[in-house]
């Protein structure tokens, strides 16, 4: 269990480092498929695709490790 954790704080904590760096690159948040609208003032914001592919990400990070 305390293995689990430990490994799920250090794939936060580079996630965390990485993901300014990766936004420039990959351009986060502006795929096809995620969807910004704003209603009664207030902008929301549903990163669809941008999800799926950090999920598909860290399942190919997962499998090699």
């Amino acid at each position: 269990m305390l293995k689990w954790i430990l490994t799920l704080v250090v794939a936060i904590f580079v996630l965390g480092i990485a993901a300014p760096h990766l936004a420039r690159f990959i351009r986060f948040g502006q795929l096809p498929g995620d969807v910004a609208f704003r209603f009664r003032g207030k902008s929301y914001f549903l990163p669809f695709a941008t999800t799926i592919v950090i999920s598909l990400l860290l399942l190919l990070l997962s499998r090699l490790l």
